[in-house]
């Protein structure tokens, strides 16, 4: 059977990241379109020699970054310049007998590959001399029919087709939204446009960015959107469960509620949400679910004044910065509306997964969100503070629009099923050769 392999480096986040989550769903859709999976991952420490200590090593990396003590500068230096000859990739076969987190004694994937610091090393590398890194796959089955990395990675594999998802060009697009180096960012994406065989997008919008602004051959990028696994322990619940967990746990009744949710950054544009909110004199409580990221003190800070002022606990308006996937989930799913007014996306996961969840969305008309949404969602002038507050005064009075809405989302999310998906990846990995039974 074919064999695609996909980076570690956002699986073993601690806390995850949306293209952790993107990881994980590719890996699901790479299984159920037929292909076998491996498995990426760049530990700190030196690799033993041990199989069983190696499987260990595989299933610690897997879930968090290890920690590692300060390399002296000169041999920082030194790994770096090394890098343009290329690192070595050992192959880890599971054995069954390692327990592992998510899925108990059952590993997420056929296959493991371990390479010292290979993302630490080749990251310095490009940031130093625009070096992107060689590797090499040693031992074990030989090299992977493929070769798929999740986001832009200054890597490329010897030996198989190397595929790079790009989310967006956030960095280069709404530059005062983030912290990037633009202009690595703009090297790094312009060297994989040239030299990658093949490039995916998440979106059309996406697409269409990478062709305008850095000149990208159309015929080289495929759109496969994105999907969202959502756990039968959350769908399988009946509503009278659900509302009566979110009653005795939160206060809060069920479809009384709106809820944003997302890592706090300045494109998610709470700051105008909650100047929206508080226009439109709507009586019904905002949730805001969101870890802070960068830059989030101006989105965050005055929502942080209102709660302290009196509008929190157990008020008008709450901030949780972390919950439980299961409970957010029922939450979204308890929610009146989802309100995403962010000022550009690259896909947008929480409005297809409310849309799964049967909730009402309101989300900006900008990026890739009337792309996802099509008119199954209220859209908004993101930029528009009266806009957004017609808009939630609307969701919130109009009982006939949201279930209008949630049917239309319902509908509107079988586009981006898992089955699908996986039908789109299967279509992508044959475009360049590979067939699942061959």
């Amino acid at each position: 059977m074919k064999v695609v392999c996909i980076d570690g480096y956002n699986l073993a986040l601690a806390t995850g990241s949306g293209i952790a989550t993107y990881a994980r769903t590719l890996l699901n859709g790479v299984r159920t379109a037929g292909f076998d999976r491996q498995i990426l991952h760049a530990p700190h420490s030196p690799i033993p020699d041990d199989p069983l200590l190696k499987e260990v090593m595989t299933g610690d990396a897997r879930w968090r970054r290890i920690t590692a003590m300060a390399t002296p500068r000169p041999n920082r230096r030194i790994q770096a310049a090394l890098a343009r000859l290329g690192r070595p990739a050992q192959f880890v076969a599971p054995s069954g007998h390692v327990l592992w987190p998510e899925h108990g004694e059952a590993p997420d994937a056929e296959g493991f590959w371990l390479s010292r610091d290979l993302y630490r090393i080749a990251n310095r590398a490009f940031s130093n001399d625009r070096v992107v890194t060689p590797l090499r796959f040693r031992s074990g089955p030989g090299a992977p029919d493929v070769m798929h990395w999740t986001w832009p990675t200054p890597v490329k594999a010897r030996a198989t087709p190397n595929i790079y998802t790009i989310h967006d060009l956030i960095p280069l697009k709404l530059p005062h939204t983030t912290l990037d180096d633009k202009r690595r960012f703009l090297d790094l994406c312009r060297r994989i446009v040239r030299d990658a065989d093949h490039i995916v997008a998440v979106s059309e919008t996406t697409r269409q960015d990478l062709i305008r602004m850095l000149g990208a051959d159309e015929r080289r990028i495929t759109t496969t959107w994105q999907s969202a696994d959502l756990p039968a322990t959350v769908t399988g619940r009946t509503e009278v469960e659900v509302a009566r967990e979110i009653e005795s746990t939160f206060a809060l009744p069920w479809k009384g509620y709106f809820v944003h949710f997302g890592a706090i950054e300045p494109k998610k544009n709470l700051g105008r949400l909650v100047e929206a909110y508080l226009r439109s004199g709507s009586e019904t409580p905002l949730v805001v679910i969101g870890g802070k990221a960068w830059m989030d003190e101006q989105e965050s800070g005055f929502l942080t004044e209102l709660i302290a002022g009196g509008l929190g606990a157990g008020g008008r308006m709450r901030k949780y910065d972390y919950m439980p996937r299961g409970v957010l989930l029922d939450l979204v799913r308890g929610a009146r509306a989802t309100l995403f007014p962010s000022l550009y996306e690259g896909f947008g996961l929480p409005v297809l997964e409310s849309m799964m969840l049967g909730t009402p969305v309101m989300a900006s008309n900008a990026g890739s969100l009337p792309e996802i949404a099509a008119d199954a969602a209220v859209l908004i002038d993101p930029y528009d503070i009266e806009d957004m507050a017609r808009g939630l005064r609307t969701l919130d009075a109009d009982a006939g629009l949201r279930t209008e809405l949630s049917i239309r989302g319902k509908a509107r999310a079988a586009h981006f099923s898992p089955a699908a998906y996986a039908e789109r990846l299967s279509s992508l990995y044959r475009g360049l050769g590979l067939n699942a039974a061959s």
